[in-house]
């Protein structure tokens, strides 16, 4: 070997498995044809062309306190169950079944550290979660997106954000970087639905405009703190995304029944809950069936919408024959034994995919699949 080569080797940064050179910003700068017909829920015309020139757009009154009411049982519901899986382990000494929605997993918290993060962890998807799913407004708005074919995506998230915990305190990531290297080329559609009215003080997102405009995943690092969260550095952001971080840098509350749309591109980050209440919020996910799932092989999407086909009924049995987060925790946790139903630690495959900065007992949980 060369002594130029010997010292490109030595100079040159290593490439971490998510990073890459190529650029896709065809289908997230460029609306496809939208549809003739006016339906129920459909974006403005301001709307929808500011969700391709900007990365996002906020639409406020969209669902009906009523609408989102049975999520809300919901998760009242999941809460409750760990009470009660935390009683009888003998985790905790009472259930706190006198607080209500937005206060109850707070003090699960403070008597057993770790809570909001199980009930992350053991998270399955209710019914009211996938009537509002594929509601047929929220589909309306994602044919102007995706265009005729429309499918969930396999990752949800409902959003257990306590006040004052750094384990939910998300730093600014694009989505496409805790999915496979197949999601670069495509639109992930995403709407982040809170269930209160979303403020500064409790924890409301942040978004950088036009970071998408690239069609690019920008380098990322892992993890953040205490956490299993990438991050992407504001100064990666300018100089890779282009983003201008004294203007693009926005701050969006949204009342309840109001919804934050954005894409996987887009740089954004949720702040801090310094209330006194839990931020609750679902972040649901679409794209075309015709493009890869980006999810590592793992699981497909559930079908919703097609110009080829009837769909009368998704397939949720399908699609929930899958769960991820169990598959994720054996395939890619060193744990040898049988898991703790109690453990707190998370790991996937996207600790993999970027540089370690930051160890923890999830970066050292990690395994590669």
């Amino acid at each position: 070997m060369s002594e130029s080569k010997k010292m490109k080797l030595f100079t040159e940064k290593p490439k971490f498995p998510g990073e890459v050179d190529e650029v896709h910003p065809g289908p997230f700068i460029t609306m496809p044809p939208q549809p003739q017909k006016k339906k129920p829920g459909q974006l403005s015309s301001k709307q929808i062309t500011q969700f391709f020139d900007e990365g996002y757009t906020v639409v406020q009154d969209f669902f009906t306190p009523e609408e989102l009411q049975p999520c809300r049982d919901s998760i009242s519901e999941m809460v409750d169950n760990l009470a009660d899986k935390l009683f009888k382990a003998d985790k905790i000494t009472e259930k706190f079944s006198e607080y209500g929605l937005f206060q109850r997993l707070t003090k699960l918290e403070e008597a057993y550290p770790g809570s909001n993060i199980l009930l992350f962890k053991s998270q399955k998807m209710p019914k009211s979660f996938q009537k509002l799913w594929c509601n047929e407004r929220l589909l309306n708005v994602m044919e102007q997106i995706l265009g005729p074919e429309v499918a969930g995506h396999p990752v949800w998230n409902l959003r257990t954000k306590t006040p004052n915990s750094q384990a939910v305190d998300i730093p600014w990531h694009q989505d496409s970087a805790y999915f496979s290297n197949e999601s670069y080329d495509h639109m992930i559609a995403t709407a982040w639905i809170p269930f209160l009215d979303a403020t500064e003080e409790n924890g409301c997102m942040q978004v950088a405009k036009n970071g998408h405009r690239k069609g690019k995943d920008a380098t990322h690092q892992c993890c953040k703190g205490p956490t299993w969260y990438v991050m992407l550095e504001e100064e990666e952001m300018t100089k890779t995304l282009d983003v201008d971080t004294e203007k693009d840098i926005l701050t969006l509350p949204i009342k309840y029944g109001g919804l934050l749309l954005f894409n996987n591109l887009t740089p954004h980050r949720s702040l801090m809950n310094y209330s006194e209440e839990i931020r609750w919020s679902v972040d649901l996910r679409w794209q075309s069936p015709k493009h890869h799932w980006g999810f590592y092989d793992i699981g497909e999407g559930v079908l919703f919408r097609s110009a080829e086909k009837e769909v009368k009924e998704p397939d949720w049995d399908k699609f929930f024959s899958v769960d991820r987060k169990e598959i994720w925790q054996k395939k890619y946790f060193k744990q040898k034994n049988d898991l703790d139903p109690f453990d707190t630690t998370i790991t996937g495959p996207w600790i993999g995919r970027w540089e370690i900065v930051n160890h923890n007992k999830h970066t050292d949980a990690f395994k590669p699949g």
